[in-house]
């Protein structure tokens, strides 16, 4: 047998089950998956291409699992703002104006451009005009899950939510067998998607096995108002619509109880958790370390520039894991490989892509990215786990291979072009504010 690929690492974290680290192992790729993980010092299959890193750590690709990706063209449009001031008198009235097709083409490309400098290898995309959010990806080749959204009001992408259903089911017709491309529904929030839209997502999804996303319990306000209008949190209405199951990720979950986190349990749904973004919104704090300690499975997302105000998961790592001790007023809460597990394999069941990627096992595609730890603010070198969670080690990502291949070698972009993506981004800006 001849392998395409040998990629040897002074450290590799598989990120699977156990929490090993490897130390001088192997991973061998052949067609865009792996097919062998072992020490350098045992023989293995001869390879057409070998990279030796010897001062690197190899791991998963990070996963973000919440983002608006073409909403990078908003970034710092309308910062240091509350959530619906932000919402309804900035990001809706702007979207209104500048959203089309070229807009999410060439904001998800500025928005993949950084998610690959930061090792990200795979993104949920909760955007308009998702087939062009698709094709970006494509062409960039980076996995995408895309999550078309679903609101009961109009836009300049549909009418109703009728429209905005018929047209999720368009684009997965059309992109249900690109193997980067995975297609799901992402019905906005509890507050702006009524009853039978949300029964009619939950319906299509289990037909047709798509992944679901919806923002949930993100401020005091929803639920508040929740109990008001109908009596029940907002996680106990769908439950009772029988919306909520493992295929459903929820994403925020700031305000949460007893009663919420039962609910997830039962019904297996996950939670992505985007701390940075929560933080700068003053939506709230997400209990991690409970949700983790009562088997709730989290994933880790960035979401959208315009609220973060960048999408590199490294940095959301550090803030989750701080922000989870100090929650918890337990130092030993979420732990640096919790954290990392879940920007990785838990961001991957969270999306329901956990069988293809997420961790580094046998014939799972080879998403994967080195780190070079060999600087000073990374030394000395006990714990490579650490240093990713706890420094700014994104600076020297060198390496992104998605499916085998090489999106980001030696630091350098190797499927988009940067500068054209700049001058994209400075004609968008001189439109959206001259």
């Amino acid at each position: 047998m001849q392998a395409d690929l040998r990629i040897d690492a002074r450290w590799v974290l598989p990120l699977g089950d156990n929490n090993e680290v490897f130390e001088n192992y192997s991973v061998y790729i052949t067609d865009g998956r792996i097919v062998g993980l072992q020490p350098q010092s045992e023989l293995g299959p001869e390879v057409k291409e070998h990279i030796k890193l010897e001062e690197h750590v190899l791991l998963p690709g990070y996963i973000n699992a919440h983002g608006h990706a073409a909403m990078s063209l908003f970034r710092g449009l309308a910062d240091d703002r509350p959530l619906m001031t932000w919402l309804q008198d900035h990001i809706w009235p702007a979207e209104a104006q500048w959203v089309s097709g070229d807009f999410v083409y060439q904001g998800t490309q500025l928005a993949i451009a950084e998610m690959l400098r930061c090792g990200t290898t795979t993104f949920a995309d909760m955007y308009f005009y998702s087939g062009d959010s698709i094709e970006a990806a494509i062409d960039a080749g980076i996995r995408t899950v895309s999550l078309t959204p679903v609101l009961d009001f109009p836009t300049n992408f549909a009418q109703n939510a009728d429209e905005y259903i018929r047209k999720t089911l368009d684009v997965h017709s059309k992109y249900r067998h690109q193997p980067l491309a995975h297609v799901g529904i992402g019905p906005h929030a509890p507050y702006t998607v009524s009853d039978e839209p949300l029964k009619e997502i939950a319906t299509t999804a289990s037909q047709l096995q798509m992944p679901v996303q919806i923002h949930l319990h993100e401020t005091g306000f929803e639920v508040s108002q929740s109990i008001e209008e109908r009596g029940m949190r907002p996680t106990q209405r769908l439950a009772e619509l029988g919306f909520l199951n493992e295929s459903v990720s929820c994403v925020h979950m700031t305000q949460i109880d007893e009663i919420d986190i039962d609910i997830l349990r039962q019904t297996g749904a996950s939670v992505v958790h985007c701390p940075e973004s929560n933080l700068k919104l003053a939506s709230g704090f997400c209990p991690v370390g409970t949700l983790l300690n009562e088997g709730v499975n989290v994933g880790i997302g960035t979401d959208g520039a315009a609220s973060n105000n960048d999408l590199n998961i490294q940095g959301e790592m550090k803030t989750a894991a701080m922000l989870a001790k100090a929650v918890a007023n337990d130092a030993a809460s979420l732990p640096a490989m919790a954290a990392l597990k879940m920007a990785t394999i838990g961001s991957a069941r969270a999306l329901g892509v956990d069988e293809l990627t997420g961790s580094i096992e046998l014939n799972k595609y080879a998403d994967l990215q080195a780190v070079r730890m060999s600087e000073l603010t990374q030394s000395p070198m006990y714990d490579p786990a650490s240093q990713l969670v706890y420094t700014d080690s994104s600076r020297y990502t060198e390496y992104v291979w998605v499916a085998g291949k090489a999106r980001l070698s030696k630091g350098e972009l190797t499927s988009i072009d940067a500068s054209q993506i700049l001058e994209n981004t400075r004609l968008w800006q001189s439109k959206i504010y001259p």
